[in-house]
């Protein structure tokens, strides 16, 4: 093993929530350390989400990478809900004075690499093998193994970004661990094309084949979903039958507008929505898909990982700067309690737009219901359009 280095914190994951991490803390003067499995190139290769809140906006900007994203990024004032035909506005602006940004998650990436590597803030690809030890101490310290050998980094804490399938939340000891869990019996099957999108808002549609999304990521590409089988596998599904149960799936005055191409990715998303407490452990701090996961449907998932991050470098500031734990002690709390209203929201969404066939007709007559109501009542309105912007941090 390598002589042992250290740093303050040593972030496990290279996704947008440890890099944001990482760059947030150097501008505070604090050193890190980012330890990521994958290569850049596979990082970077990552389709993820593609809303972004006000609040995560702000955050961006605050940290330094708001240009690209304020240049290329594309505002939207609200969004559509197609339903037995019919299509309801919902006007986010005009309804919380807040708007949304369509922006990769993946160009995101690149702006975050972009400014770490300006600032020379050490991101290790290809960690393999990475192991905490001792974060109930005041000495915990992290080994992994690299082309070069193994290594050991001696920190202060330790950041959990490492996603779902990580191993910073199987560390936390099992008899300490609460998890909370729904999974849903349905996936999304979604495609990229560089086509125009069908329009320049999102729409979200009802429909008793199942639920669709009409969403972009430019003026010239898109991206669409449909509800499938959770099982269902992407072979039984080429371009020209994608299309038409899309087109299916939507108002024939929106389908008309639909621009057909060939698909450029395509993959079967399966929808859950997960949460551990607490947390955190000892010296050990979870942030992102390591602690919750929320279906995709109103994008909250990277929405999430960057108000985690902001809890996080927020508490970690006042410790070196201030000397004052008392954020770092109360981060679990603080973060869970806008984590359960994301999730609230996400289930609620998912459970109001698609067709839980096994149900029965009881369950479609309340989601009818449910749209009726929604499209007769602004404050209905307003309190969709309130969690959909982002609720306040």
């Amino acid at each position: 093993m390598r002589p042992m280095e250290r740093t303050r914190v040593a972030i496990i994951g290279g996704g947008p929530a440890g890099l944001l991490l990482a760059l947030i803390l150097h501008r505070a003067g604090i050193d890190s350390v980012v330890l990521e499995r994958g290569s850049r190139d596979d990082v970077l290769s990552r389709m993820g989400a593609d809303m972004l809140e006000k609040a995560t906006t702000d955050i961006l900007r605050t940290a330094g990478v708001g240009g690209r994203l304020d240049r290329e990024g594309l505002v939207h004032d609200g969004f559509d809900i197609a339903w037995r035909g019919e299509v309801l506005h919902i006007p986010l602006r005009d309804l919380t004075g807040k708007t949304v940004t369509i922006y990769g998650e993946t160009e995101l990436t690149h702006d975050l690499y972009d400014a770490l590597d300006e600032a020379g803030v050490p991101v290790i690809h290809e960690a393999e093998d990475v192991r905490l030890w001792d974060i109930t101490t005041d000495a915990p310290f992290v080994t992994f193994h690299t082309q070069d050998g193994e290594h050991s980094l001696e920190c202060d804490y330790v950041a959990g970004c490492d996603g779902f399938h990580g191993v910073c939340r199987q560390t936390i000891p099992a008899d300490l661990l609460r998890t909370f869990e729904r999974v849903y019996p349905f996936g999304w099957l979604g495609i990229f094309t560089r086509t125009p999108p069908i329009q320049d808002e999102l729409i979200y549609a009802h429909h008793a084949c199942g639920f669709a999304l009409c969403s972009l990521r430019s003026p010239q590409l898109s991206r669409y979903y449909l509800q499938c089988d959770a099982a269902d596998a992407i072979a039984n599904w080429p371009d020209e039958r994608f299309f038409d149960e899309l087109e299916a799936r939507l108002p024939s005055r929106v389908a008309a507008h639909l621009k057909r191409g060939p698909s450029i990715e395509k993959s079967i998303t399966p929808l859950r929505s997960f949460v551990a407490e607490p947390m955190g452990h000892g010296r050990l701090f979870l942030a992102g898909d390591a602690a919750h996961i929320v279906p995709p449907t109103g994008a909250k998932g990277l929405n999430l990982a960057v108000s985690d991050v902001h809890y996080l470098s927020r508490a970690l500031i006042a410790h070196y700067r201030d000397k004052d734990d008392h954020l770092l002690d109360t981060y679990s709390e603080t973060a869970l309690a806008r984590v359960w209203k994301a999730e609230r929201f996400s289930w609620w969404f998912t459970s109001m737009i698609h067709m839980f066939e096994a149900d029965g007709a009881f369950s479609q007559r309340i989601q009818d219901a449910e749209f009726d109501y929604l499209a007769g009542s602004q404050a209905a309105q307003t309190a969709l359009a309130e969690n959909y912007v982002g609720l306040p941090y």
